[in-house]
């Protein structure tokens, strides 16, 4: 997709409202997971996969950032043990080994406190052969979604797309060799910052997050008791 003019999003769920038409495609198909990135890509997600009526879930990524400056990302951790770097934020801000071994073990336990917090006893995920469709609120260096990226393609699924409501062209063009499809409305020369695009950028808190997949995974079951009542007809 070519750089579009600037748009301010109203909110996160107005974000993902963006992106139903372009993802149509995927609609009510039972090998499709739509994947939200926490915190700020839930709600995003949730009206996604509503929409499309697909299932939802989290692909848990931590981004690392760089002590002095910590929007600006040295790399990212996903589920699985998967760590990226991001070598040219390495050489502007040059990080000594105990820093940066520092800042991946607290970035670590906080992704284990997520999935704990977030998904419970629920199983692990079973990518292999799904159409993989991961969600952020948006894009700056990349670094999480490459992360998360890596951390999907380790279980073999049939397709990942990336769908995000805006990201700078620099990035865009990184990921889109990663991908199968990338769905991006907002692609900016440049990204002073992912909440400069959104009229209400609030912090997604924990609540919100259980709130929402919940809310999902109970029309996911509602959904599945259907189908097998039909079977059973």
């Amino acid at each position: 997709m070519s750089p579009s003019s600037p748009t301010i999003l109203q909110d996160r769920a107005a974000a993902g409202r963006r992106l139903i038409e372009p993802l149509r495609q995927y609609a009510h198909r039972p090998d499709v997971i739509v994947l939200a990135l926490p915190r700020g890509g839930v709600p995003v997600a949730y009206e996604v996969a509503s929409a499309l009526d697909v299932r939802l879930d989290l692909m848990l990524v931590r981004k690392l950032g760089v002590p002095s400056h910590q929007e600006f990302a040295m790399g990212a951790i996903a589920s699985g043990g998967i760590q990226i770097l991001n070598e040219q934020a390495l050489r502007v801000h040059p990080i000594d080994p105990a820093t940066f071994d520092e800042v991946v073990a607290r970035e670590t336990r906080e992704l284990l406190r997520r999935e704990q917090v977030y998904r419970g006893t629920r199983a692990p995920l079973q990518l292999k052969d799904q159409v993989v469709i991961l969600i952020d609120d948006g894009l700056a260096t990349g670094a999480s979604m490459m992360a998360a990226i890596h951390a999907v393609r380790a279980q073999a699924p049939s397709r990942i797309v990336v769908a995000v409501p805006v990201a700078p062209i620099e990035t865009a063009e990184a990921l889109r060799s990663e991908v199968d499809e990338l769905i991006c409305p907002i692609i900016p020369d440049w990204l002073m910052s992912i909440g400069h695009w959104y009229m209400d950028f609030t912090q997604t808190s924990d609540a919100e997050v259980i709130k929402l997949l919940q809310r999902a995974w109970q029309r996911e079951s509602a959904s599945d008791a259907t189908a097998q009542g039909r079977s059973d007809t």
